[in-house]
């Protein structure tokens, strides 16, 4: 249970970030708009900040029990000898590694997400966005949440990495999923084939369910395993076929309704 002292404090950071946030991605949308036409204030924003105060004031502190609940029994699967191993690695190699291990991960279970009707049911909320910005990016399920930080940050804990290493990890690549998702069109010439972009995950976006560009932060593992999708624009039409807007509410219990023919 959260004590009133810490929960001012999760107050304090939650709107602390937004404003943050804010002042970071606004103006880069602004001045190098990947859709000039889109307003900051555009349609379905409120549902967007409901799911930005939603995470940041509930969800996010439910899914660190929840992995904390079964990192504690996982990570005593593994020998104790093989976590020292790890944890005395230079700081940079453990680095290297958490990137690759999780970017290998969160590739296919990503995939898996599409690919599985039952993930698709949450999975679905997030692609449901037609208009994507940087607050968009926390148009997310909690399960869906769930799994994805789990697949991302539970292996590298239970195998050992220190903490100190996947606190900094975690804080960039919640960075990167905001920059990611934001209507900023930066080209980056060459380094396009080594880091992710915008222009990217927005064709990630697209309304066919299986569009590529699984990949977080590199788009290695796409162009390794043939799923690279990268026209040189941004793709016209975002969101899922037949989905209409709904509520906060609704998308929070849909994936639990019945299946709809």
């Amino acid at each position: 249970m959260v004590s009133i002292p810490d929960y001012t404090r999760i107050l304090f950071f939650s709107f602390g970030g937004l404003l943050l946030f804010g002042l970071i991605f606004i103006p880069m949308e602004r001045t190098f708009p990947a859709y000039p036409n889109q307003n900051i204030i555009r349609p379905r924003w409120r549902t967007d900040l409901l799911f930005y105060l939603g995470q940041n004031l509930f969800w996010s502190w439910l899914v660190l029990w929840i992995l904390g609940q079964f990192g504690t029994w996982l990570q005593a699967l593994v020998p104790i000898s093989f976590q020292r191993t790890i944890q005395e690695q230079n700081y940079f190699l453990q680095v290297t590694e958490v990137v690759i291990l999780s970017d290998l991960l969160i590739y296919w279970a990503h995939r898996w997400q599409h690919s599985w009707s039952f993930l698709w049911r949450f999975h679905k909320t997030h692609h449901t966005a037609e208009h994507l910005d940087w607050l968009a990016a926390y148009r997310e399920h909690p399960l869906d949440t769930v799994f994805t930080v789990g697949v991302i940050n539970l292996p590298a804990f239970c195998l050992g990495f220190p903490l100190e290493t996947l606190a900094g990890f975690i804080a960039f690549r919640g960075l990167w999923a905001v920059y990611i998702h934001s209507n900023v069109s930066l080209p980056i010439g060459p380094l396009k084939w080594v880091i992710g972009s915008p222009e990217l995950h927005h064709w990630h976006h697209v309304k066919e369910r299986n569009c590529g560009n699984y990949a977080n932060l590199s788009p290695l593992m796409d162009l390794l395993f043939g799923t690279h999708v990268a026209p040189g624009h941004f793709p016209d039409e975002l969101g899922v076929n037949g989905e209409g807007p709904k509520s906060y509410w609704y998308y929070l219990i849909e994936p639990f309704l019945p299946k709809r023919k």
